[in-house]
């Protein structure tokens, strides 16, 4: 007898990995706090100034404990034998890791360009197409495959994602504000490459070893254009610190951190997916720390993306097959 569809979806949910879908969902949580951080900065610093604070922050961060996690390796030289050491040193290795904080400042730089020549929910439409890049590059470059269920949950979440904007959807018009939304459609797709990158040095490395060189290699390229575009690039009062050291712990350290940790076994692509929860959540931390106003259709597309997400979520594509054999 052949098992039903919703038995089949069953066994593919209670084989996601647990520990890498909370740190997934902590993930989403933590970088959906990042447009109240960067609304915060941007009172006293630019757009790229701002993003800057955020890299180099991070940065010194993630290299502190990277060098308690090598003293400790050391330390326990005698019981790390056994295990498959960091490879940083191969050329694949570097030229991935180089290319990872390429593409994250780089995207970062198109993405804030783009909310000066757009508006913020133009630009969040475009932005939010980044797990249709993220699947596509992984078809296109790595021969991933993603079955019916994967695919319908992500166009059913994409949908619920663009009714956070429908108004702006209806009377949206060519204008000068193309640029700004081509520079979003840009941004996405380098967010989109981003988590395959990812994917593919967590073969080898650690969450924070890879983090560390992404955060130096974006805060030296985000440096000189912080300082060519904007003169102040560092926050004169505390309130401006604390923005920017809030945004560097929320969005980099531990929601990208997360992130990275999860995709040694959940597929780039559905963690891309989950990400669509970023705006609707966002809506709500706006509303209740600005008083921001929730339209109808924040509440709905809420939904819809959370169905999306169970269609998902149910299918086989969720996780990598070596993580379902061995489970």
């Amino acid at each position: 007898m052949k098992p039903q569809p919703k038995l089949l979806g069953l066994k593919s949910l209670s084989s996601l990995p647990i520990d890498s879908l909370a740190a997934l969902v902590s993930s989403i949580i933590c970088i959906s706090l990042t447009p109240i951080f960067i609304r915060i900065s941007e009172r006293e610093i630019g757009p790229n100034s701002t993003v800057f604070n955020r890299f180099w922050i991070a940065a010194v961060a993630f290299g502190l404990v990277s060098a308690l996690l090598t003293a400790r390796s050391r330390q326990n030289h005698t019981q790390s034998t056994q295990q498959k050491p960091d490879q940083v040193g191969t050329l694949r290795t570097t030229s991935l890791l180089i290319a990872d904080g390429v593409l994250l400042s780089t995207g970062m730089i198109c993405w804030a360009w783009s909310l000066t020549k757009t508006s913020i929910a133009d630009s969040s439409i475009m932005h939010n197409l980044v797990p249709i890049f993220t699947v596509l590059g992984g078809w296109l470059a790595l021969g991933q495959t993603f079955d019916r269920r994967f695919v319908l949950g992500m166009f059913v979440a994409l949908t619920g994602s663009l009714l956070l904007e429908v108004n702006d959807l209806l009377s949206f018009s060519i204008s000068q504000q193309l640029l700004g939304n081509l520079a979003a459609l840009l941004s996405a797709v380098f967010f989109g490459i981003h988590p395959l990158i990812i994917e593919q040095l967590r073969i080898n490395l650690n969450s924070v070893t890879i983090l560390t060189w992404s955060s130096i290699t974006s805060a030296l390229l985000l440096l000189p254009v912080a300082l060519i575009a904007e003169g102040q690039i560092f926050p004169s009062s505390l309130t401006g610190w604390f923005s920017v050291i809030a945004l560097a712990f929320f969005g980099q350290i531990l929601g990208v951190g997360l992130w990275a940790y999860c995709l040694k076994k959940l597929s780039a692509g559905f963690g891309s997916l989950v990400a669509l929860l970023i705006p609707a959540l966002s809506a709500v931390e706006g509303w209740a720390i600005f008083s921001e106003h929730i339209e109808l259709w924040t509440l709905v597309s809420f939904l819809v993306i959370l169905f999306g997400m169970y269609l998902a979520l149910s299918s086989r594509s969720a996780i990598k097959s070596g993580v379902e054999s061995s489970s």
